[in-house]
């Protein structure tokens, strides 16, 4: 059994929330309920923070903290020097992560860690190429493993959507992605003072972002295709989210094919999210908990339509139980690579600077 610790008590690692046909795990539950974790220890900044979490556990768990100062041992290196703690989950706010995952790394744990990467590509291609230029950790297994949490990866729907992309087959034709909702003041995720006051590109755009350009990736990546160029508008609706809240672009596949990406965190009278690729076989259209397939028939003018509809989940179980088995095996699952990880940023933060540049093209992967 593998021991674990989870680094950071904030509402993601300790909600637990009802959906529309299920419940979804989250770090804590989504830890205890894998067989292949013992939940050892609870780290946050704040002793009060770490507590508040510790007591929604099953079970008797160790809290650590920065804050109140003790005699006693009670921080993070104390924590990560453990013997029976050989891996970390952490979720801590953006621009804290890469530090303590260079720590956890170097006493000789595994690491999963909560997308985005890095605050930016500099940071993330640092952190990235220091890991690659590490010898062998600590532990007896050789280096540690880095994985990089993106829970959308493990949807199930988006897996299946993603999958349809394939079997529809036929040469890329064009692709959409839309992304509306808004974050009002007095959220919970609004209310939490990193998020609030941001000191990183592109506030909420970079914070949920990468989720939905992880997703449109995973289908992409279905009809064999990766954005290469992005040009877009950026804009701040509400003044409350700043520096900006919705972005709007054309991207370009290698192979030259264009679709549209639309996200905004900022539009009050419209929610919703979908992706959409188009082939010249047929088409796949995606939402967290339905997915419409339209295929080419045999005969002339015949079409094939497939809708298939899922419970809504967030997919945090699922990269828990990956993570869990990557450890077993010596192994990332590549859907965990810091990697694919960095792919993730570099779109959203090319997006960002083509909006501040004003639709100015950015190159991708270049």
């Amino acid at each position: 059994m593998i021991g674990i610790a989870l680094l950071g008590a904030g509402i993601f690692a300790r909600e637990r929330r009802p959906q529309r046909l299920t419940f979804t795990a989250e770090h804590l539950p989504a830890i205890q309920s894998n067989p292949a974790f013992s939940l050892k220890a609870i780290y946050s900044r704040s002793q009060a923070s770490a507590s508040a979490l510790a007591s929604h556990a099953a079970g008797s768990l160790d809290v650590y903290y920065d804050t109140p100062a003790t005699t006693q041992a009670k921080d993070l290196a104390a924590l990560l020097a453990r013997a029976d703690i050989h891996a970390v989950f952490i979720a801590l706010p953006i621009l804290a992560q890469p530090a303590v995952i260079r720590q956890a790394l170097e006493a000789g744990k595994h690491v999963l860690s909560e997308k985005p990467v890095a605050a930016d590509l500099e940071a993330a291609r640092g952190l990235v190429g220091w890991y690659e230029s590490l010898g062998l950790g600590s532990n007896a297994g050789g280096k540690p493993l880095w994985a990089v949490a993106e829970n959308y990866r493990y949807i199930e729907s988006l897996e299946y959507a993603a999958s349809e992309v394939g079997r529809v087959g036929g040469g890329l034709a064009t692709f959409s992605m839309t992304k509306n909702g808004m974050v009002r003041k007095g959220g919970k995720y609004f209310e939490t003072e990193w998020r609030k006051v941001p000191e990183y590109q592109g506030g909420f755009l970079l914070d949920g972002g990468v989720h939905f350009v992880a997703a449109l990736r995973m289908l992409l990546a279905g009809a064999g295709h990766e954005i290469r160029k992005v040009a877009a508008f950026s804009g701040l609706l509400e003044e409350h989210l700043p520096p900006v809240d919705t972005v709007s672009a054309v991207a370009v596949t290698g192979e030259g094919k264009s679709g549209t990406i639309h996200i905004s965190f900022g539009t009050e009278f419209k929610s919703g999210f979908e992706i959409e690729v188009v082939t010249t076989e047929g088409a796949v259209l995606w939402t967290p908990t339905k997915v419409r397939t339209v295929k080419r028939g045999k005969e002339e003018g015949k079409e094939e339509v497939v809708e298939k509809e899922f419970a809504s989940t967030t997919g945090v179980k699922e990269e828990a139980v990956a993570f869990g088995e990557a450890v077993g095996r010596g192994k990332v699952d590549g859907k965990q690579s810091p990697g694919e990880a960095l792919k993730d940023l570099e779109i959203l933060q090319r997006l960002l600077e083509s909006g501040e540049g004003g639709a100015a093209v950015r190159e991708v992967g270049a």
